[in-house]
């Protein structure tokens, strides 16, 4: 049996799957309906996919999700930054490294 397998072209994209950005977007939606975020973009580049949410559509992202495949075997290829470039959390469960961003929800509905 002979298999080949396929490796990315020079221009190849790396970007978010259907579940990943299911995950995604659920926590957006919540966080939209809390009145906290109000747009975001998707930056699909060659060695990672980003998810930046903004508060308002012409400011720079509250956070970014990303994606770096090339970090899988390491720290985790999903992190948390926020606005301050700060790294807020790194793993390898896109729903764990969301949690930091579920905790700002649970404090948005207290008050």
């Amino acid at each position: 049996m002979n298999m080949q397998f396929s490796r990315p072209g020079p221009d190849a994209q790396t970007s978010f799957d259907r579940r990943e950005l299911s995950v995604i977007l659920a926590l957006y939606g919540r966080m939209v309906a809390a009145g906290e975020w109000r747009d975001y973009g998707i930056s699909c580049l060659r060695h990672s996919a980003v998810f930046s949410i903004f508060r308002r559509t012409a400011e720079h992202p509250l956070y970014r999700i990303e994606k770096h495949p090339a970090l899988r075997n390491r720290q985790g290829m999903y992190a948390v930054i926020g606005m301050d470039g700060q790294v807020l959390k790194r793993g390898h469960d896109l729903a764990q490294v969301l949690k930091v961003l579920e905790r700002k929800l649970l404090r948005v509905i207290e008050d």
